[in-house]
């Protein structure tokens, strides 16, 4: 809380919530090949409508992310009828065109959800199915509380620690796989330029400056975060970036390369 009531945060409108991470009893097996699997809050967009009620409509981003743009815009996503959730589709991502060539099926159903499996296979789910990000999403809730989107989350999460349904080959996450089951061709899309991805998957710089400029949110989803020793276009993070009042959290990355053009 100092963090927010010491530093220039202090003025800003905020609302700190609890999550219980119980409620993920029997649902989530820890694996320690899968670092998610260990951070509870990587699951608390599963229960959106229970940690804000009263709400019909939100954004969620995940914490490795800088907005360049009016959120608004993003808000403002319209939805088809029937959907829930929109979210920016990894085929049709203006980031892969750009960035991820060869990547084979990593970015589809198959790189996420164990084809061998009978429970998988029932599902009559296309394997070559583009998959979807979502690290960043809006959310319809009050049609994600008719749909009983959680309980539906909720369902797929057991059984897999039952019957291990994800794929252990090239995703990795667990947050994606029950997502991209519940939300199989049920979801509506989000501008591309609103999820620029992978800026975390390599140290190197994929893209132009020119078009990391006129990205309207910024990414580092991957091992390589902007706060740790290196990543691509750390120096736009460290714009942003507000240095801890206590002293606890300090950049571990080499300053040579915070100023790199």
């Amino acid at each position: 809380r100092l963090w927010l009531s010491k530093t220039p945060l202090k003025n800003m409108r905020y609302h700190i919530l609890d999550f219980d991470p119980r409620v993920l009893e029997g649902k989530v097996q820890a694996d320690p090949q899968k670092a998610d699997t260990l951070k509870p809050l990587t699951f608390a967009r599963f229960y959106l409508p229970s940690l804000v009620p009263h709400a019909e409509k939100v954004i969620y981003v995940d914490d490795d992310i800088i907005v360049q743009d009016d959120i608004l815009e993003l808000y403002n996503t319209p939805l088809k009828p029937g959907h829930a959730a929109a979210f920016s589709d990894d085929c049709d991502s203006t980031t892969n065109k750009v960035a991820v060539r060869g990547a084979g099926n990593q970015y589809n159903y198959i790189g996420f959800l164990d084809y061998k499996k009978e429970t998988i296979r029932k599902l009559a789910m296309k394997a070559n199915t583009c998959s979807f990000n979502p690290g960043v999403f809006v959310a319809n809730l009050t049609e994600w509380k008719i749909q009983n989107i959680t309980q539906q989350l909720e369902k797929w999460m057991a059984l897999n620690v039952a019957e291990e349904l994800y794929s252990r080959t090239l995703a990795g996450s667990i947050t994606t796989p029950p997502l991209l089951i519940v939300f199989y061709k049920q979801h509506s899309s989000i501008d591309p330029m609103w999820n620029v991805r992978h800026l975390g998957s390599s140290a190197g710089k994929r893209y132009s400056p020119q078009f990391v400029k006129a990205a309207k949110l910024l990414h580092w989803n991957g091992h390589f975060k902007p706060w740790g020793r290196t990543a691509s276009y750390a120096e736009i993070w460290e714009k942003w970036y507000i240095p801890d009042p206590t002293g606890k959290f300090s950049l571990i990355r080499r300053r040579s390369e915070a100023y790199e053009a």
